[in-house]
């Protein structure tokens, strides 16, 4: 148990100081994030099953709420109350999802495209600090991107004060090295230090600003008063949302999970997150999730048990009673800083650029980080989200076809194109559509099939290796028939090899009787080639 208490008192120093600076990315004063802060490590631990998981507000979380707070402005001007009802529209999702069991929606993000999304919004935040670094207000951007804000940067220059950045870059630098040991409370000690300043020196009259006095009440459970217009839209706009929290979560927790050789389930993660991203909804917090930085803390903390949670939990309540005089007290560009510096895991770019070494969904993922710097972070993440069913989408549709030849002396066949030595009969032609397929892929892949086999006299037996095809939609079904009636009328046997029995099953309800029979439906790719040699 003391192993436990100390490693939440170092969770603790990291989340409190990232409660305060997700506020800010939000537009939220600090009592939301800290509620929900304490509302979503009290909730995971009672339901929750990581070990790790320390369930806060989150960077990319705040990002998409103030997008979406910026969104419905016209509508409902109270951030707040949009962010109170974006907040339960998270949760229900959640707990939607969850009854569903539907917890492979996290792969509907796929990892380029949120290393991309990832990158595009560090970017993003980091560069929405810089008025509180520099002392200067700028226009409201909304949710457009960066390229206007850069563009007021540039034209505020003369006005940057030289005090604020001064403290705002030795606070960066500070953290920069700080941060380079691992467990060490880099965000704590500078905000601390800030602190320290503070109170020696009258900061707001060299232009340095100041965070202010936090008005915590007691929170109370409230359902947000709004019309069932707005709260369709709100909806709407909460599934993104949702998304990056479990795809954010579920990475954290999962990841830590293997390394341990714990074991997860994302249904039963779902539930947890669900409950407490509604209760924070309904006290007035910010959403909820398990983000990489306080996880990966708790672990180097040496927690053990989902105790740990509960231990930063109540050192939190208790500075939120006693310490909020302090915390009044931080400087604007020192709380930029740590903003930047939670960010820094994200600002690195080497994932995006490992994929351009590889030459393997670089472009997904460089286009997700330019959606979100060029169209702001909630349109982004909506074109992340269909960048990542459009690449799946192109990546079926694209299927390669693979013909076959046999290694001598086995069973085993392999692509022509890959492997020279193997054997191959002029009249048999055995071929293998390298993705499944379906009503994307289907009539391309076996038009190209038939085209080959007509294109070649000699071939009298096409041999289809369905392997990758555990089962067929419809349009695949009809596909195949008119493949087979076209090889026939030109003399050609279609032999059918790796059948699994879902498809053997579809065959016999849906398929003519040949199809579904032992003369045309096989087992292995051997075993069709035999079949072929008998033929005449």
């Amino acid at each position: 148990m003391k192993q436990e208490v100390l490693a939440g008192i170092s969770v603790a120093g990291l989340l409190l100081p990232s409660a305060i600076a997700y506020a800010a990315i939000a537009g939220l004063s600090p009592d939301h994030a800290i509620v929900a802060t304490i509302v979503g490590l009290g909730i995971y631990a009672l339901l929750g099953r990581s070990r790790f998981a320390m369930v806060a507000p989150t960077s990319s979380s705040a990002a998409i709420l103030a997008a979406l707070i910026i969104s419905m402005q016209r509508q409902v001007p109270q951030g707040a109350l949009v962010a109170d009802a974006a907040i339960l529209g998270a949760g229900l999702c959640f707990l939607v999802a969850g009854a569903l069991r539907a917890g492979a929606l996290a792969s509907f993000i796929s990892r380029p495209v949120l290393s991309g999304f990832s990158f595009g919004i560090a970017l993003t935040i980091t560069i929405k600090q810089i008025p509180a670094i520099a002392g200067v207000t700028l226009p409201p951007n909304g949710d457009s991107g960066i390229l206007p804000l850069i563009w007021h940067l540039t034209e505020a220059l003369p006005q940057f004060h030289i005090a604020s950045v001064a403290l705002g870059v030795s606070a960066l630098l500070s953290l920069a090295v700080l941060r380079r040991w691992r467990g060490f409370p880099a965000s704590a000690l500078v905000l601390a230090a800030g602190v320290l300043l503070s109170a020696l020196v009258d900061l707001p009259a060299y232009h340095v600003g100041l965070v202010g006095a936090i008005a915590i009440a007691m929170p109370g459970l409230s359902w947000p008063a709004l019309s069932l217009d707005d709260w369709s839209r709100i909806i709407e706009l909460s599934v993104p949302l949702f998304l990056i929290l479990f795809a954010e979560s579920w990475g954290s927790i999962r990841g830590l999970a293997l390394l341990h050789g714990d074991k997860v389930v994302a249904n039963r993660e779902l539930v947890a997150l669900g409950f407490a991203n509604a209760v924070a909804g309904l006290l007035h917090g910010m959403p909820v999730g398990a983000g990489f930085s306080a996880s990966s803390a708790a672990e180097s903390a040496g927690a053990r048990t989902r105790y740990a949670g509960l231990a930063a939990m109540i050192v939190l309540i208790i500075l939120s009673l006693w310490g909020r005089s302090l915390v009044a007290l931080v400087p604007a560009p020192v709380l930029a800083s740590v903003v930047i510096a939670s960010l820094f895991h994200a600002l690195n770019p080497g994932p995006v650029l490992r994929l351009w070494h590889i030459r393997r969904d670089e472009i997904v993922a460089t286009a997700a980080a330019l959606a979100v710097i060029g169209f702001g972070v909630l349109d982004g993440m909506m074109i992340a989200v269909g960048l990542s069913l459009l690449a799946l989408l192109q990546r079926f549709s694209a299927a390669r076809i693979a013909r076959l030849g046999k290694i001598p002396g086995t069973h085993d066949f392999v692509d022509l194109a890959r492997n020279q030595k193997t054997e191959t009969d002029p009249r048999i032609l055995m071929v293998r559509p390298m993705e499944p397929l379906f009503f994307a892929n289907a009539e391309r892949v076996l038009a190209v099939v038939a085209d080959w086999a007509e294109a070649d006299s000699a071939i009298r037996v096409v041999i289809l290796s369905l392997e990758e095809s555990p089962d067929f939609d419809s349009t695949a079904m009809d596909a195949l028939l008119e493949c087979q009636v076209r090889l026939a009328k030109t003399g050609r046997t279609l032999l059918l090899a790796r059948v699994k029995d879902d498809l053997r099953d579809l065959f016999r309800v849906a398929g003519p009787h040949w199809l579904a029979s032992d003369d045309c439906c096989f087992w292995s790719v051997s075993d069709a080639f035999k079949a072929a040699l008998k033929r005449p």
